[in-house]
């Protein structure tokens, strides 16, 4: 459906499932679009994770940075490698959902059903109530050719550095000073929880990954550089070791830089044994519990 037809639709329509108050009396709006025409109208809902209300979760919903509805099949952007390609921007096909005046089914390959009351807030912002856990999330609706892909991206770096199972090193530059990170050949970056959240190791570039044997771990923490979206600060703080801060930045999908201001010293890694989360074609992503936290939560975690 063209965004122009859209535009016009939701003119007429000031609210399709709210109420309105005009004169302190409550009026109903008659929908001039059904929650179908709605859903399918924007081709990338956007999972807004700070609006989340609510002490439940939704597993899929709380994984996914994006999900669309087309023609019966519902997809999702969990992974950030690839974003705005995977499935020409809708991500993967990870169910099916149906629709009701108000309601929405959700039948994921992996989670099950779930079902929803829908509201819609705003011409491009629906909440999806689940009553069984008594948990809302809030999706803004966008076209492809407007959502800021990019901006997500960079937005979630501290996720990408999850998408592959370890970080090997690829180039250490001749400049600099001889440091310790100068041995470390193998990064790996964990979900957040309670815990250690990175490890690294010392082995041999070229080892197999599931023989590597891990000699420091300790916590990492991804933050902004005023001024810039695309270089990030990085810091590793090892267990009964100082803290290593780095200069992040993206070559690409499977490739980063970081930049050791303390040595001048830069170093590349290339990611290893990329983790596909929601693959409808595999359970292998229900082992892994990776998920997107709100800041309060995550600001929580990291004391």
């Amino acid at each position: 459906m063209k965004q122009l037809k859209l535009l016009s639709a939701f003119l007429i329509l000031i609210t399709l499932f709210s109420s309105c108050v005009v004169n302190d009396e409550e009026i109903i709006i008659e929908p001039s679009i059904t929650l179908e025409e709605l859903l399918e109208g924007y081709e990338i809902w956007y999972v807004d994770i700070e609006k989340t209300r609510g002490t439940g979760e939704i597993p899929f919903l709380q994984k996914a940075f994006t999900v669309s509805f087309r023609n019966g099949t519902f997809y999702a952007n969990n992974n950030l490698v690839g974003i705005g390609n995977n499935g020409n921007g809708f991500g993967l096909d990870v169910g099916f959902y149906g629709v009701g005046i108000e309601t929405l089914q959700i039948d994921h390959d992996i989670d099950g059903i779930y079902d929803f009351i829908v509201t819609q807030r705003f011409d491009n912002e629906i909440e999806l109530y689940d009553s069984s856990t008594n948990t809302s999330y809030f999706l803004i609706g966008y076209q492809r050719s407007t959502f800021d892909y990019d901006q997500v991206f960079y937005d979630n770096i501290h996720y990408f550095l999850q998408e592959y199972e370890v970080w090997e090193k690829s180039y250490t530059s001749i400049e600099g000073v001889v440091n310790e990170f100068d041995e470390e050949n193998f990064l790996q970056f964990l979900p957040f929880g309670s815990g250690d959240n990175f490890r690294s190791s010392r082995d041999n570039v070229g080892t197999n990954i599931g023989s590597l044997f891990f000699d420091y771990r300790g916590h990492y923490e991804v933050n902004n550089i005023v001024g810039t979206n695309t270089l990030k600060n990085l810091t590793l703080d090892y267990d009964y070791l100082s803290n290593e801060n780095f200069e992040l930045s993206v070559i690409n999908d499977n490739r980063i830089r970081l930049y050791h201001p303390s040595s001048n010293t830069t170093y590349e890694f290339r990611g290893l044994g990329l983790m596909r989360f929601k693959n409808a074609q595999s359970k292998e992503a229900k082992q892994n519990e990776r998920k997107r936290l709100k800041l309060e939560t995550f600001k929580k975690l990291k004391k």
